[in-house]
């Protein structure tokens, strides 16, 4: 079992290539996942040292390239789940999406710049007839080791857009899902503080598997 902070370091590195905007050509989803992985490859072969020397840049650029092929809001809902999304403002609900984003890019962003190209498969694409479909990729880490990782999208309003990923088995959105829940419990259900503490929860997480990297 790979630790919570390999997992959290996976997450990232798969889950970016589905946050770059949307390609127009790109008719499916796996034509999706394979055009905007290579853009984001590229993208970090010209300016790896740049964003190195200035992580602030390097934040700020993978915020901005964020765009409509993440279902956020879905995603941000699924976390909270029904229990606390319901109860939830539209600016709560905004202020937790751009939350999760920086804790993600603050204290896992710097190993996406450590990734070398080891090697990003994406598999041949599956039936897409339907509203719901995945489309998988293999990711090697440096040690050799290799990780499937499968995504699942959605049709919504005639577009694709990521609705999960499973990493090596691990559900990312269960995962997720289960820290949001204990937060809320450690907060005593106070949703405002378990929003905007959301970015030190993944820091919490970070060290916490840093102190015991066995897990």
């Amino acid at each position: 079992m790979i630790s919570i902070l390999r997992r959290s370091l996976l997450v990232l590195l798969a889950a970016l290539p589905l946050m770059g905007n949307a390609v127009a050509a790109a008719t499916s989803a796996h034509d999706l996942v394979q055009d905007t992985t290579s853009r984001l490859l590229a993208d970090l072969a010209a300016n790896k040292e740049k964003y190195k020397q200035d992580p602030t840049d390097f934040y700020t650029a993978l915020n901005n390239i964020v765009g409509p092929v993440v279902d956020a809001e879905g995603i941000s809902k699924s976390i909270m789940t029904v229990k606390y999304s319901r109860k939830a403002t539209p600016a709560q609900m905004q202020t937790f999406q751009e939350n999760f984003k920086k804790g993600l890019f603050q204290f896992y962003g710097n190993a996406l710049l450590e990734y070398n190209n080891q090697g990003i498969t994406v598999d041949p694409a599956k039936d897409e007839s339907g509203d719901r479909t995945s489309v998988n990729m293999t990711v090697k880490g440096s040690s050799g080791a290799i990780y499937p990782v499968q995504y699942t999208l959605e049709k919504i309003n005639g577009e694709w857009k990521l609705r999960n990923v499973i990493i090596n088995g691990i559900n990312i959105g269960k995962l997720f899902r289960d820290q949001f829940a204990d937060a809320m419990q450690r907060n005593g259900n106070d949703l405002d503080k378990t929003i905007n503490g959301w970015a030190g929860e993944v820091a919490k997480a970070k060290e916490a598997t840093e102190k015991n990297p066995a897990q």
